[in-house]
């Protein structure tokens, strides 16, 4: 049946085209032999083609567009009869006799903006005419388009400050009243097409209804272009007008389209100065207009004002923009309780937006809106919703993206609490965006402090949330922990006793992390603690009695603790190939502070992870390898530990499985009997039978 009605329209519509050339044919060849009374004639007949009700406002339009440019050569016609002495005013009067009304009111337009440009009456009173005329036609569809046509037509000819049909005093008012009385007719048209026909064709109603929005919305923008209409005149006459109309009309579609076109049409600084009139229309409208739209995109609107120039923002202060906002959304909110929650989030995130632009400097206030965002979230639970969850995304992301400083947000005592309500895969999307904002600022983060409440903020990527053990990508989950990898090695101090503080926070958090995370977040750790001791070498001069120093101050020999309890928990994660090489690291870096046992402990380690954990022959290879050339730097050792660990080294050389891999070991080993720089190690006898 739908396809039966579809073809019926282009059959109608096609009949319908079909007339209109034909007496627009016969109206050419009135105009050519300069017959007034043909073109009329045949120009109603060719018009009367636009009284049907059989076609959908899309396949009306396509009539009315052919109509149209007809017109606009009846047009140049009337004009050029006026020029060869055709009075203009018999002219409109003469329209008057075409039988039926709606031809007759599309010619009186036609030959009123004739009128208009002679000059022989004033604009408003020939405009005043043709607004109250068409109130002849209410038939909604054709309504519209004749309104339409009376606006395109006079839209050049308005009483205007500067235009040449101003006038006398008062003639802005005129162009106002005129747009204002055609607009708000339009609009009852418009409305009307809902209550037009059968209930069960209500969706394609308001289909073709919003097809036809824009005919309505163009009437304010018209509104917008008119010079005359200052700041007092938009706060007194135009904006209390036209939300009158809005909210009058109780319909769900007109609402939003046209408090959209307010927000959209009319200049920013006409919005800030309203800003009350214009919020307090909002909980007026129907419960099922989608306010947060309209709100959030009037937010978007003066954010993006504020933000043109640091000069307008002293405005915003003098109307206590932000205290007016943020009444307005706790009243919607509050008013409309079925709104879902991603509704309430966009709000927020649209006034954060606002405030951040606005109030940089006024922490208080953003924290003050996410404050009010976890008010909301407490009574929802961990959200599910993808949409609410991508709205908190961008309300957390929208203080990273101003200030380019994530210790500014950690200041937001509210911003931690906001992430809680993620759920634990949006959470780890949240933390490596927070993670990207410290790389790509290189933001410096100074103090343990700071770094705790930052773990907290990305404990999804550090650890397991609730017990969370879904399968991941492993390529994502690799590109997550080398992201923490990167953020550890950026965590700097130039105080020793607050960098040391530092590595002990950050261990703490990392240290949960479970066997798939401490491989990548560990060496990281160590490395960056190894820095801190090459700063502290040679504190620890004189402190030998005390194997690891004094514990009120940072040592080389406190921090080497600390790593040897590190390293010795990766070794059992297992990682011991990853622990054994951060053993050997951790020597030549006890080596370089002169701590012999320190040094000598490492090895010991490394050597029972050697003999114990690698058992691949080229894991081996490489792990010997790896100990002869740490040996052959090391300087610190006496003869007994250097020729336990050297004679060690041998041992495991000649137990190698392959006899090429046994000579290459080997013949490193020779190596450490004799280092050039040390005269202590050169020991001839070893060194050749070694060979």
């Amino acid at each position: 049946m739908i396809a039966d009605g579809v073809e019926d329209e282009e059959k109608w519509l096609a009949a319908g085209i079909a007339g209109l050339q034909q007496n627009a044919f016969y109206m050419h060849r009135a105009l050519d032999s300069n017959n007034l009374r043909d073109a009329l004639k045949y120009s109603a007949q060719m018009l009367s083609e636009l009284r049907t009700s059989k076609l959908s406002p899309h396949k009306y339009y396509e009539l009315y567009m052919r109509a149209f440019d007809e017109l606009r050569k009846l047009e140049m016609f009337f004009k050029e009869e006026t020029r060869r002495g055709c009075s203009i005013i018999d002219l409109y009067e003469l329209v008057l006799h075409a039988g039926n009304i709606l031809p007759r009111l599309y010619l009186l337009c036609t030959v009123g903006s004739v009128y208009i440009k002679s000059k022989e009456a004033p604009a408003k009173d020939v405009l005043k005419d043709l607004v109250e005329m068409c109130r002849g036609i209410q038939h909604p569809v054709r309504g519209l388009f004749l309104r339409s046509y009376l606006s395109q037509v006079s839209r050049d000819k308005l009483p205007d400050i500067g235009s040449e049909y101003e006038g006398d005093a008062d003639t802005v008012m005129d162009a106002v009243e005129f747009v204002l009385q055609n607009f708000t007719e339009m609009n009852k048209l418009w409305v009307r097409m809902q209550h037009q026909g059968p209930a069960r064709e209500k969706e394609k109603r308001e289909k073709g209804r919003n097809e036809l929005r824009d005919l309505v919305g163009k009437n304010l923008h018209v509104l917008s272009q008119i010079e005359g209409v200052d700041l007092d005149m938009y706060k007194d006459t135009v904006l209390p007008r036209v939300l009158e109309q809005v909210v009058n009309c109780k319909d769900e579609l007109a609402q939003f389209y046209l408090m959209d076109c307010i927000i959209q049409v009319f200049p920013d600084e006409y919005h800030l100065q309203t800003l009350e009139v214009l919020l307090s229309a909002c909980p007026q409208l129907q419960p099922s207009v989608d306010i947060k739209t309209v709100l959030s995109r009037l937010m978007e609107r003066l954010s993006n004002y504020a933000a043109s120039s640091a000069e307008v923002l002293p405005e915003f202060l003098q109307v206590e923009a932000f205290s007016k906002l943020n009444n307005a959304i706790g009243k919607v909110i509050e008013a409309q309780v079925d709104m879902p929650i991603f509704g309430a989030v966009a709000l927020y995130s649209s006034l954060l937006t606002f405030t951040l632009h606005v109030h940089p400097d006024r922490l208080d206030y953003a924290d003050q809106v996410l404050g009010a965002c976890v008010k909301k979230l407490s009574s929802k639970g961990k959200l599910e919703d993808s949409r609410a969850t991508k709205q908190i995304v961008a309300l957390l992301s929208a203080p990273l993206e101003k200030y380019n400083d994530v210790v500014t947000a950690l200041k937001l005592s509210n911003y931690p609490r906001v992430m809680e309500y993620l759920d634990n895969e949006t959470n780890k999307i949240m933390a490596t965006v927070i993670i990207q904002s410290i790389i790509k600022n290189k933001t410096h983060i100074s103090t343990s402090d700071k770094v705790e409440a930052l773990f907290e903020l990305i404990r999804g990527l550090i650890k397991d949330l609730d017990g969370n053990h879904e399968e991941v990508d492993e390529d994502d989950f690799k590109e997550e922990q080398y992201s923490v990898a990167r953020l550890i090695q950026m965590l700097h101090n130039d105080d020793p006793e607050e960098m040391y503080k530092i590595i002990c926070t950050v261990r703490r958090h990392v240290m949960t992390g479970g066997p798939k995370r401490l491989p990548s977040t560990v060496p990281p750790l160590v490395f960056s603690s190894l820095k801190l001791i090459r700063r502290l070498q040679g504190q620890d001069e004189g402190q030998d009695e005390n194997p690891f120093g004094d514990e009120s101050l940072t040592t080389p020999k406190k921090i080497f603790q600390l790593l040897n309890q590190t390293i010795e928990v990766l070794s059992t994660v297992p990682a011991p190939e990853l622990a054994f090489r951060l053993y050997l690291q951790c020597a030549e870096a006890a080596n370089d502070s002169d701590l012999e046992p320190v040094a000598y402990e490492f090895f010991t380690q490394a050597y029972i992870l050697y003999e114990e954990e690698i058992s691949d022959s080229k894991a081996q290879v490489t792990a010997l390898h790896l100990i002869i050339g740490t040996l052959q730097r090391m300087h610190v050792f006496g003869v007994e530990n250097r020729d336990t660990l050297t004679h060690k080294a041998t041992g495991y050389s000649a137990k190698l499985l392959k006899k090429p891999d046994q000579c290459r070991a080997v013949y490193g080993c020779a190596h450490l009997f004799w280092v050039d720089d040390q005269d202590n190690m050169k020991d001839g006898e070893r060194w050749v039978p070694s060979i």
